[in-house]
């Protein structure tokens, strides 16, 4: 019973040596290394000293009884993981020193994108340095000939007088041509309006010419010549081709200035727009009126409350006062009764249709030449009872000497050789 019982204890004390190994082995996988391996027992320890051994064999049968609590498997162990997990909770934390730099990253952005800006600044100067000394010195942007400088918008101006303007540029560089200088000269030109100068590269001028208008002829002085709407003396046209039929401007002086010119032309437009075709505000086109501009050879602006106008009918030559108003009207009333002023005066020359309820026949004539004046009933406005003088009533008043001479007497000669 005894040997039996010795060779248990030898049995048992061997199971608990493998068991201590095992458990030395699963606890440093489950992480109870920490404190360091556990001792290991020989079996001569264990005969030498039984109350380690059976310690020994409590330890190993509550071991067994965790282990199986925990159903550990050999093959089911991943001695990596554990031994990374418990590198985990054994590694200390360390900080990691971090290298500012002095310059905030915000402010390095932005200097950055301004180094960007100042190369791009820098290069784009560059190339506009280098485009303008090629463009200034390259034979390719000089004007050759008067081949390269195109005129349009040339009909009665003189093209000679506008190119010598225009050709002036050429042999130079096309940048350096003074745009609005040339342009300022070729409006110079009396019958130039407004031009314009423009470069087509590589080495072209181009002019645009708008001519003035032409409304009527001006006795300037000795010269006749066309005239604008503002006053402007034109000259006559350089192509003889053009043929204009307008009536001939009197009272206009080589003295004045242009703003009075610019005042009678007013008055010129507004009467040729009231006997033109349209007539005031259409009236012409409703009552279906002739163009009465077209009977007109002269117009007398030297009078601004006195327009007098040279009108031809098939009777004869006549001027007509049309004061300062209302020439539709008052040209209407000529145009009625004429043949009839005809027959009752002889010779008549001119009236005036200034006043209001009469007409005076040859107002320009002197009253002893007029002869005693004659009265008839005319229509005027479509109202009878006007009157029709042959003479002035307004006749001019000469000044008169205060001196008074007394009349001398005729005498025989002799009487008066006696007095002297």
């Amino acid at each position: 019973m005894l040997a039996h019982n010795s060779v248990d204890r030898g049995i048992m004390a061997r199971d608990s040596i493998e068991l201590t190994q095992y458990d030395d082995v699963v606890s440093t996988s489950r992480g109870r290394s920490v404190l360091g391996p556990k001792p290991r027992y020989s079996a001569d320890n264990d005969l030498k000293n039984p109350t380690k051994a059976r310690a020994s064999d409590r330890r190993a049968s509550a071991a067994d009884q965790d282990d199986s609590e925990l159903l550990i498997n050999p093959e089911d162990l991943d001695l990596d993981d554990l031994d990374s997990e418990e590198a985990q909770f054994l590694r200390t934390d360390r900080r990691v020193p971090v290298r500012h730099s002095p310059i905030p990253k915000k402010a390095a952005s932005q200097l950055k994108i301004a180094g960007w800006i100042a190369a791009a600044v820098v290069t784009c100067g560059g190339l506009t340095a280098w485009a303008y000394s090629y463009g200034i010195h390259s034979w390719r942007f000089r004007i050759e000939s008067s081949d390269a400088v195109e005129i349009t918008g040339v009909k009665n101006a003189s093209r000679a007088h506008v190119m010598e303007v225009a050709g002036g540029d050429i042999g130079r560089n096309i940048f350096f041509v003074p745009l609005d200088e040339r342009k300022r000269k070729l409006e110079e030109i009396p019958w130039v309006e407004h031009a314009s100068v423009m470069r087509l590269l590589p080495n072209r001028i181009a002019v645009t010419i708008q001519e003035r208008t032409p409304v009527a002829f001006a006795q300037i002085g000795p010269r006749t010549s066309l005239i604008d709407a503002n006053g402007v003396a034109m000259g006559m046209p350089a192509n003889r081709q053009t043929r204009y039929s307008f009536p001939v401007i009197r009272g206009i002086t080589e003295t004045e200035p242009l703003s009075s010119r610019a005042a009678a032309m007013k008055i010129y437009n507004r009467l040729v727009s009231e006997l033109g075709p349209g007539g005031t505000q259409g009236e012409g086109i409703a009552n279906g009126s002739a163009n009465y501009v077209r009977q007109l050879s002269e117009v007398d602006l030297s009078d601004p409350e006195d327009v007098k106008v040279t009108a031809n009918d098939p009777g004869g030559t006549m001027v007509v006062h049309l004061g300062a108003q209302d020439f539709l009207t008052r040209y209407k009333l000529y145009v009625t009764h004429i043949a009839e002023w005809r027959q009752q005066f002889q010779n008549v020359q001119s009236v005036d249709l200034r006043y209001e309820g009469q007409v005076i026949v040859n107002p320009d004539r002197p009253v002893e030449a007029a002869g005693k004046p004659k009265i008839f009933e005319t229509q005027r406005n479509g109202v009878s009872g006007g009157k029709v003088v042959g003479v002035s009533a307004k006749p001019t008043v000469k000044p008169v000497s205060k001196k008074v001479t007394k009349p001398k007497k005729y005498l025989p000669q002799k009487a008066q050789r006696a007095q002297r």
